[in-house]
């Protein structure tokens, strides 16, 4: 019985081990290039790097995304609406300094632990509690923001409506 699972063991082992092959280039009299699994004479031997593979998540780890992007969506649910109340869509102002300042709100107020986040041409900039966030120094002409509402983990749960402000600055050379 033990030489059966010993002789078993020695074939799994085979098996699992990686196949090493070796590849050869060779240039015929035409300039021709080939690439083979068996040597020739010329052929010169090319290392070859090693395949890149990916593990797939485990289906328990995919059932569990499922089960936050449900919770995500229940917390958001809460909320009817959150929007900019300053600036407005497509409103241009003169700010010498770059500053900028949003304000916003949602319907109903925020929760406990949510915060309202600003994003500038797709970039996060500014997290609040208190509805108003400034942000420093922006450059001069035309940006996108867009608002969220995030949980204590920092997870958009809620987007409002983005908006487009133009920005109008002296310039430096001025």
């Amino acid at each position: 019985m033990r030489l059966k699972h010993g002789i078993t063991a020695g074939l799994m082992l085979l098996i699992t081990t990686p196949v090493i092959a070796e590849v050869y280039r060779n240039v015929d009299a035409q300039g021709n290039v080939t690439f083979s699994d068996e040597p020739s004479k010329g052929a010169e031997t090319v290392k070859v790097k090693p395949v890149t593979t990916i593990t797939l998540p485990k289906p328990n780890n995919v059932r569990e995304t499922d089960k936050l992007r449900e919770e995500v969506k229940r917390e958001g649910s809460i909320y009817e609406q959150v929007s900019f109340i300053y600036p407005e869509d497509e409103q241009a102002f003169h700010s010498g300094s770059g500053d900028v300042h949003f304000e916003m709100r949602s319907t109903p107020e925020l929760e406990p632990g949510h915060k309202y986040e600003v994003t500038l041409d797709g970039q996060p900039v500014g997290q609040s509690a208190s509805g108003s966030v400034t942000v420093n120094n922006v450059f001069r002409g035309t940006h996108d923001a867009g608002i969220h509402i995030v949980d204590r983990n920092g997870v958009q749960i809620k987007t409002g409506k983005p908006i487009r402000f133009t920005v109008h600055r002296p310039s430096v050379q001025n």
